[in-house]
């Protein structure tokens, strides 16, 4: 595989020509970067030779029919790169050409924004205007027959006490029916602002749930009419949970030509996700209520989820390396017949009660909700009593209890998601995918076989900014190595002095919201600066607040290492606690590690590091947003520079021009301060 480019060899390239010289970055212009030149000239904007480089690849990628892996990074202008190749590949081939991002968000700005401007400037040159559509999973629309009551009364479990038209949730759903009046889309993201969980899923169904072509207002449905069109246009967009059902479950997106996925690095764990699946007795009480609305007994299922409750209770937490012990097996094989038994029953009322059949009334939608639930159910026993090769199983607590030594979920997660990958999203057809953090150590080799790609057209379009001039990687080598109990005090003191030198202006990001939550409250004691965590608030909300108030600092876990926008002096200083290993205990980087050291691979470097590199590349990522951005990133953690991987994961961050003096660091924030003061921030 050709080594990643770095930013200073970026030239002007083509895909007319071989795949050497894509990926050395050496052809001659084509039909794809003379038409990106034209679309960046009609949004006012500049040619950049990362972007250049990039159309040329992606344009290689779809007209040969091959897989292509490409890192551009932030100010690259990656959505124009894929698109106008994108768009011109569609008219020219007339097939239709799929572009997935990571989250609703994403999408929407892709199909809201970018797409519109990127026709509206080559139609003229292209001569014709290609369809475009949206595709989302059908829980982002309301559902017509459900509000219609077609669906009769709500899951128990869905409605809290009071429900009346006073309480918050009847509120909810109050303005959710007055906004069916007037939507002309009935997408959730239409609706501004938001309502509950709780109170959408009165009002909408998922895909397992939707009656589908037996559904009696199907002429009114909001997704049916989104499906519809974008099984006609050249261009669809979707977002990688699609993805996920299409790679673990069933075909959604049916025959296109090409795949081009945004935000790569995150789709391993959306498929991963989507894949995993989860027994509980709460998920087997509600395929009973659901049974038992059809007039199906359900003593079988409820026999069996009192055995399945008391086999659980004799359990702790922990992967189960042999499959399910005795009695639990014993308890799982019971509930499966149940499913079974019931799914067959419910089948039989459903066709007996011929006239609701027909009409798609309430029988139908009622028979529907159950034999999703069940199928649910049965399918998950059906996964825990079949062959455990090909899935890591594990008895897991409470979500988010991580002490709790009660076991109440058995949960089912695949080995490797990258035949799946191959075989269900990429096979037979090209394949873009692209990211800032893709060439994780240098190289795009961990990337490529965790996406199950063989053989791609590889290359790093760079970066239109001067890392090494704008930014500081300091690692705090003179600090102990993290202990196993959170934060530490000499780490707690290293930030304190940081933040206090920057004059705020800081995103922290933690490994654990332990250690985030710790870090937090000791600042609030210590600094005269406003402190938020991540859970105070809704977190957009909390961002804004964070961009609002450059003196603010937001620490958090998880979310925050990823997506989060804040260019300029609002976030001078990213602090990152430590090295984001995967916990030693996670079943699924446990059991990863395990089979590549079985193939003779050294586990860590192919699981642990690789998760850690592509955390570190993002979190140091929040950094540098702008050409006028300037600051410092600062790894609380002393392995970065002393231990034997320290070099891979640096490399896998942005060139930051790179030290472990404190004082220099120190120094340099409070010069930052200082110059922000000065112009009044």
């Amino acid at each position: 595989m050709t080594a990643a480019r770095t930013p200073e060899a970026a030239t002007e390239v083509s895909a007319a020509t071989d795949r050497e010289t894509i990926e050395a970055g050496t052809a001659a212009p084509t039909e794809a970067t003379r038409l990106l030149g034209r679309a960046v000239a009609a949004l006012g904007g500049v040619e950049r030779e990362g972007q250049t480089a990039m159309a040329a690849a992606v344009e290689r990628a779809l007209g040969h029919g091959e897989h292509a892996l490409i890192q551009a990074g932030t100010g690259t202008g990656k959505s124009l790169a894929y698109l106008v190749p994108a768009v011109a590949e569609a008219v020219r081939s007339k097939k239709r050409i799929v572009v997935s991002t990571a989250t609703l968000a994403l999408q929407r700005q892709v199909f809201t924004k970018d797409l519109p401007l990127v026709l509206d400037a080559l139609e003229p040159e292209l001569g014709s205007r290609p369809e475009v559509a949206l595709f989302k999973g059908r829980s982002n629309y309301l559902c017509v027959h459900k509000m219609a009551g077609g669906y009769g009364e709500p899951d128990d479990d869905m409605l809290p006490v009071p429900t009346g038209p006073t309480s918050d949730l009847g509120k909810e759903v109050a303005r959710l029916h007055a906004w069916a009046d007037e939507t002309e889309t009935g997408d959730r993201d239409d609706l501004v602002p938001g309502v509950s969980h709780r109170a959408w899923a009165q009002v909408s169904v998922s895909g397992r749930e939707c009656l589908e072509s037996k559904c009696p207002m199907l002429s009114e449905c909001f997704s049916q009419t989104v499906r519809d069109h974008a099984a006609r246009a050249p261009i669809v967009v979707t977002n990688h949970a699609v993805l996920g059902v299409q790679a673990a479950s069933h075909d959604m997106l049916g025959d296109h030509h090409a795949l081009i996925v945004d935000e790569a690095h995150e789709l391993v764990g959306r498929i991963t996700s989507a894949a995993t699946h989860e027994l509980t007795l709460q998920r087997v009480d509600r395929a009973g209520r659901a049974a038992r609305r059809c007039g199906v007994a359900s003593e079988d299922l409820d026999r069996a989820a009192r055995a399945l409750d008391g086999a659980l209770g004799d359990c702790e937490p922990g992967r189960l390396r042999l499959g399910l012990p005795e009695d639990l097996a014993e308890a799982v094989d019971l509930l499966r017949g149940a499913a079974r038994a019931a799914l067959t029953q419910v089948q039989k009322t459903t066709k007996d009660t011929a006239d609701g059949a027909r009409s798609g009334g309430s029988a139908s939608a009622t028979a529907k909700m159950a034999t999703a639930a069940l199928t649910e159910v049965f399918d998950v026993c059906e996964e825990l009593l079949g062959e455990h090769g090909r899935y890591v199983v594990w008895l897991a607590p409470p979500d988010g209890d991580y002490d709790s030594r009660q076991a109440v979920r058995i949960v089912a997660a695949p080995l490797d998601v990258a035949g799946l990958i191959r075989e269900k999203l990429i096979a037979d057809k090209a394949s873009v995918f692209t990211s800032a953090t893709l060439a994780l150590g240098g190289n795009f080799d961990a990337m490529a076989r965790h996406l199950g790609v063989d053989d791609p057209i590889s290359m790093d379009a760079g970066s239109p900014f001067d890392y090494g001039r704008q930014g500081i990687l300091y690692v705090a080598s003179h600090l102990p190595r993290p202990g196993p109990g959170g934060i530490s005090e000499e780490a707690l003191d290293e930030l304190a002095a940081l933040i206090e030198a920057a004059g705020g202006r800081t995103l922290g990001l933690f490994s654990s919201h332990r250690a985030g939550q710790a870090a937090a409250e000791a600042m609030r004691v210590r600094l005269d600066v406003p402190i938020m965590y991540q859970l105070d608030d809704q977190l957009p909300t909390l961002v804004e607040r964070f961009r609002e108030d450059p003196r603010a600092c937001l620490f958090g876990s998880t979310s925050l290492w990823q997506g989060i926008d804040a260019p300029g002096e609002t976030a001078s200083l990213v602090v990152i606690d430590r090295i984001p290993f995967p916990r030693p205990d996670e079943p699924i980087s446990q059991a990863r590690t395990e089979a590549v050291a079985q193939r003779g691979g050294n586990g860590f470097m192919a699981v642990s590091a690789t998760h850690a590199a592509l955390l570190l590349a993002q979190g140091a990522g929040r950094l540098i947003r702008s050409s006028e951005d300037r600051g410092v990133v600062a790894v609380l953690d002393s392995r970065l520079a002393t231990a034997r991987y320290g070099g891979y994961l640096a490399r896998s961050m942005p060139p930051l021009w790179g030290t472990t003096d404190r004082d220099t660091v120190l120094e340099a924030l409070r010069r930052l301060d200082t110059a922000a003061r000065e112009r009044g921030v």
